[in-house]
């Protein structure tokens, strides 16, 4: 991967373009030169806390670019396209830096919050040392890491999964449990309700019918007399039909002897007739709809009032009750299935930690193996780095009652850096340059096992010379085999085997007093310059021919000499 680092308007750097190669690269120059400016640029472009200090006096803003050359399908671009960004092309990072303490982060110049910044860029990048912040020293980080050392990342996830399953199992047992346990409270309601209403049966829209009938039967009460005298009037014993229609039938006797006078009486009387016996039989047929059984209406009402009272006690509209007696009869039913479904999900809930178990103990067992591994593979990493005395220990804390998503075991680093003295996490124990060279065994050995793209070592051989850090140069090279590193250094041993070197150098610009800036600039050393710096590096101020030649056969010995 090649990383170009990009970084504009940062205090002591005007502007600087700087490419990174594949392998390993370092950057020497005087103390004081810019170097941690550097790597606070780059800390920034990938995340880092801002700070207003960073601006030089004057200035409202600078900036910083981080650029990388990446593979499609890289974490770090499946990140960005989770976010809706453009991943086409070089992947950059880009953090504004005001002078007044706020920021502002782009990815591919689409603006993003700084915690996705962060994500992405810790995909990318690894800072160890003064600026570390990454996983080797973050102890919550551990266990994942110790799960891919032991190849333990599926077993893991299953774990996960286990514990998932578990969950939701206890949490259909609890709630069921609930449900039943208030389903028995009302159970004895329940019981009476449905019997109650299984026995007063109602039905939808009965109440209206019943209503309407009550009504008719009342109202008919009521008239029945009336037209029963009417009817007596009209076609009873009373009725002047008879004496009309005898009238009637003299009158057409004489109808021939005088029909101008007979005819229009004759026709009033047969109107008067027929009209009298149509009204006869229409009041005949009110008398038979008045007519009613007085104990029909005793059962009607009886009824319409055992449906009205029925609704005032469950509360619900009367054309309610048939809807309330299903609702009831079905809560019932299932608070008697309910307590068959409790042993179910008990059973499932036992199942379920009966593989939880299982797994998180497999599990458990597969990481002390892998810890065991992984503190024999570091151990034999130390003495070349002066830490021959010291001892790296996996530290596993289990609790077998815990059930959680990662299994038993809290996974702790720990160092012991002298014999005799107490073990301790190693971001409290190890001193600066002990921890940084705990850093690099751990890269070393976990380099195999997955690594961010691009590390970075900040001094790491800070208090060390000769042969240790000759050792450091040569983990650093062979880790640069795997993945790109980036080294800030001072000792000549590591530089030599770099396979590009950096100088950092620290200038006045401009005019006196007022007027003048310092800048750093940073330039790529090939053969000839590479030499004299590492020859710098070993003899100081003044460069002898001696610290020439040694230089020169640092370079041979690392098959790096022009």
């Amino acid at each position: 991967m090649l990383a170009q680092l990009l970084i504009r308007d940062i205090v002591l750097i005007d502007r600087l373009d700087l490419g990174f190669e594949g392998g390993l690269s370092v950057l020497t120059g005087e103390t004081g030169a810019g170097k941690s400016i550097l790597l606070d640029g780059f800390a920034l472009a990938l995340g880092a806390r801002g700070d207003g200090g960073l601006v030089r006096h004057g200035e409202t803003q600078g900036q910083v670019s981080a650029v990388f050359d990446l593979p499609m399908s890289h974490p770090a671009r499946v990140l960005a396209q989770a976010q809706e960004i453009d991943t086409d092309g070089d992947l950059i990072l880009r953090r504004v830096q005001y002078a007044d303490g706020r920021t502002r982060a782009f990815v591919n110049d689409q603006p993003v919050s700084v915690q996705i910044l962060r994500m992405i860029g810790a995909a990318l990048v690894e800072i160890h040392g003064q600026h570390d912040d990454r996983a080797l020293t973050d102890p919550a980080q551990h266990r994942t890491i110790l799960d891919g050392f032991g190849e333990l990342t599926e077993q893991a996830a299953e774990v996960a999964r286990a514990s998932e399953t578990l969950k939701k199992a206890r949490q259909a047992l609890q709630s069921q449990r609930m449900r039943v346990e208030t389903a028995r409270k009302e159970a004895d309601f329940l019981r009476h309700a449905v019997a109650e209403l299984g026995k007063l049966a109602p039905e939808p829209g009965e109440e209206e019918a019943l209503a309407a009938k009550r009504q008719g039967m009342m109202a008919a009460e009521k008239v029945a007399r009336d037209i029963i005298e009417a009817y007596e009037a009209v076609g009873g014993t009373a009725s002047p039909v008879s004496a009309l229609s005898g009238v009637l039938r003299r009158l057409e006797r004489r109808a021939t002897q005088a029909p101008e006078l007979v005819d229009p009486s004759i026709a009033a009387l047969t109107t008067a007739v027929v009209a009298l016996e149509e009204a006869g039989e229409t009041l005949q047929a009110a008398v038979r709809a008045a007519e009613f059984d007085p104990r029909v209406l005793e059962r009607v009402e009886e009824r319409l009032f055992a449906l009205r009272a029925a609704a005032r006690k469950f509360d619900v509209p009367v054309d309610a009750l048939a809807a309330l007696a299903e609702t009831m009869a079905a809560d019932l039913a299932a608070l008697d299935e309910s307590e068959g479904s409790l042993k179910r999900l008990e059973a499932e809930l036992a199942e379920a930690e009966a593989a939880y178990v299982t797994l998180a103990t497999a599990l458990s067992a597969g990481r002390r193996r892998a810890a065991s591994a992984l503190d024999a593979a570091v151990k034999a990493e130390l003495p070349p780095l002066k830490l021959e005395r010291a001892r790296f220990i996996t530290q596993i804390d289990s609790d077998s009652d815990a059930r959680g998503l990662e299994g038993f075991d809290r996974v702790e680093f720990w160092v012991e850096t002298n014999p005799g003295t107490r073990p301790g996490p190693m971001m409290k124990v190890a001193s600066g340059g002990e921890l940084s060279r705990f850093m690099l065994a751990l890269k070393v050995v976990l380099a195999e096992r997955g690594s961010a793209p691009t590390l970075v070592f900040d001094e790491i051989d800070t208090g060390v010379g000769g042969a240790v850090a000759d050792a450091i140069g040569e983990r650093l090279a062979r880790l640069a085999a795997r993945v790109q590193v980036v080294s800030v250094t001072h000792a000549p041993q590591v530089a030599a085997k770099a396979g590009q070197h950096f100088l950092i150098a620290k200038s006045a610009q401009g005019g006196e007093g007022a007027d003048e800036r310092t800048v750093t600039r940073v330039s790529s050393l090939e053969a000839g310059s590479r030499r004299e710096e590492i020859a710098r590096m070993l003899a100081g101020a003044s460069i002898t021919e001696e610290a020439r030649a040694a230089a020169g056969k640092l370079l041979d010995a690392a098959g790096l000499r022009g």
